[in-house]
């Protein structure tokens, strides 16, 4: 697709060029000028920072990620909202939470109460509440950002599910409500008090997270374009000096996640609920003994993703 024939002015079609030449290819370039196209025409209240194709050019260039310069991002039959820092919402994660959606669909009990932890976008809740019969699911998200939590919040907005005014449902209030809720709350899970600052209502049916799993030496590799942009909070697993174990490979917030759950003081999970975990390549072994060893979880299951990796640990309380 060359410049000329875009039908560009000069300073951005000079712009396409640069971008042709970084990209992987004609046909990359090709969409996403076509997609910041039709952001622009289509949602342009999305698109921040940018009122026209010239300056969107500009930021890809200098490396933004494209789901930024667009606002949003695919997630299943859902358009989220994206923001720097917050981390960007992942294909392997949008795939394991539509599988996770059919199991709890024959979970043999409703409604559900779901926590999900390092919660980022609210992408996994919003998409569990999206899929899930109305009423069935009440989630609450938390995540030590206020920048993740609100756009969480917005995106509960847009996507129309309720976000309940008074706080995490009780379980006694459950058969009042008719439809589907996610509660995003600003809290860090490594806080030994985190449950009560957060004002949380265990036991919860199920668990779930997509925590920080890269190791400082491979999140050092990743390209500008994900460590200029993207919360380090949210990628790297082992937080410089707070790392507690000498096997730590970036699984620190799965030993934390398996000590909440096997402190019987919190009762975070039911005693027959279910935990989900993303985690980064060749690290589910890891993490299902971390599960098996310190939260005493059984029935441990490995679920691969679309490109055939390891991608999460299921188990059962």
């Amino acid at each position: 697709m060359p410049a000329a024939s875009s039908g560009l002015q000069p300073a951005a079609a000079r712009l396409l060029d640069a971008l042709l030449k970084q990209s992987t290819g004609v046909q990359a370039a090709r969409n996403e000028l076509r997609w910041m196209q039709e952001a622009l025409k289509q949602s342009p209240a999305t698109v921040s920072g940018s009122t026209d194709i010239e300056s969107m050019l500009h930021r890809r260039v200098t490396g933004e990620p494209l789901q930024y310069i667009l606002g949003t991002q695919p997630f299943g039959p859902l358009n989220l909202l994206t923001r720097p820092p917050v981390l960007i919402p992942r294909p392997e994660t949008e795939d394991w939470t539509i599988r996770l959606s059919e199991r709890l669909r024959s979970f043999g009990k409703a409604p559900i109460s779901l926590l999900d932890l390092c919660t980022g976008s609210g992408c996994i809740p919003i998409l569990l509440c999206h899929l899930l019969p109305g009423g069935s699911l009440h989630a609450t998200g938390v995540d030590l950002s206020q920048a993740a939590v609100q756009l969480a919040r917005d995106n509960s907005e847009v996507c129309n599910v309720t976000i309940p005014p008074e706080g995490p449902v009780l379980p006694e209030q459950c058969g009042d409500w008719t439809c589907n809720t996610f509660l995003p709350l600003l809290g860090n899970i490594r806080d030994p008090a985190f449950v009560a600052a957060c004002g949380l209502r265990p036991p919860y049916d199920v668990i779930t997270s997509n925590p920080p799993y890269i190791t400082k030496d491979d999140y050092d590799k990743l390209s500008p374009s994900v460590k200029d942009w993207e919360d380090p909070r949210a990628l790297i697993g082992d937080p410089e000096g707070e790392a507690t174990h000498e096997d730590a490979r970036g699984l620190t917030f799965y030993h934390t996640i398996a000590d909440l759950l096997a402190t019987a003081s919190r009762g975070l999970l039911k005693a027959d609920g279910l935990v989900a975990l993303e985690v980064g390549e060749g690290q589910a072994n890891a993490v299902a003994e971390i599960l098996e060893q310190k939260a005493h979880m059984k029935d441990i299951e490995i679920w691969k993703d679309p490109w055939d990796k390891e991608r999460v640990v299921v188990g059962k309380n």
